[in-house]
């Protein structure tokens, strides 16, 4: 009942600081795969979409005010996805892989939104992970190599001195912590969407994958603020 009370409220527009509160404490409820039941509804799934800008309309990230409701509404959808077998195939219903990709795109070239990405990350790598078929929607319909890369590419701040070889700049400073998380995400879902690809069959295929060595290359290279998430970086 009170996650019942909570998406009510939610459902309405309320202000942000209100939409904030409860959707920690969704974000905090939604850890217990007991509570999740009255949660995972096509009709809740998709008032979470909302506050977390996971729509069809192309409005730019402009209101920074709203980013952390962004990013709650992300963390919760993390939770119940993983939590729950009928919202990973609500999830493909719902299209979510599509609107996680058009979010990333509508990420590109701002401030502020490195938490946004990161999280928008996740939920891609937990879909990818508990859903084959996602897996496979990525892969092929969304171009989700091309896009998880660039997204890797964009954390790591990767510059090119050729065609296939980024720059080595070893006075380089260590990665930022958002940074260094956003890279691990984005690694984590290139893992799982590439997992099936031994077998390369187009030009812009091998183009994508010699792309993506030299991205994997300059990650091993760089550092990330602290030794143990170096580590996990590599």
């Amino acid at each position: 009942k009170l996650c019942e009370g909570i998406l009510n409220i939610l459902e309405k527009d309320t202000e942000t600081s209100c939409q904030l509160a409860c959707l920690e404490a969704l974000r905090i409820l939604s850890r217990d795969k007991k509570v999740l039941v009255p949660v995972t509804t096509k009709k809740n799934m998709q008032i979470l979409m909302r506050l977390a800008k996971l729509d069809a309309v192309e409005d730019p990230l402009e209101r920074v005010s709203e980013f952390p409701v962004i990013v709650e509404a992300l963390k919760c959808l993390c939770n119940i996805i993983f939590n729950s077998a009928v919202a990973q195939k609500l999830s493909l219903e719902l299209n979510l892989a599509a609107m996680l990709c058009n979010l990333l795109e509508k990420c590109k070239d701002q401030q502020f939104v490195d938490d946004i990405k990161c999280f928008d990350l996740r939920l891609l790598f937990l879909l990818s992970l508990l859903h084959t078929d996602i897996r496979s929607q990525l892969r092929q319909e969304l171009q989700g190599v091309q896009v998880l890369t660039q997204a890797l590419e964009s954390s790591l701040s990767v510059r090119w001195t050729e065609e296939y070889k980024a720059a080595e700049d070893r006075d380089r400073p260590p990665l930022s912590l958002q940074e260094t998380d956003c890279a691990i995400e984005a690694l984590k879902a290139l893992f799982n969407v590439t997992l099936d690809s031994w077998n390369v069959h187009s030009k812009n295929e091998s183009h994508q994958f010699r792309y993506m060595a030299a991205i994997l290359r300059h990650c091993l290279l760089t550092t990330g603020p602290t030794e143990d998430k170096t580590e996990e970086l590599h």
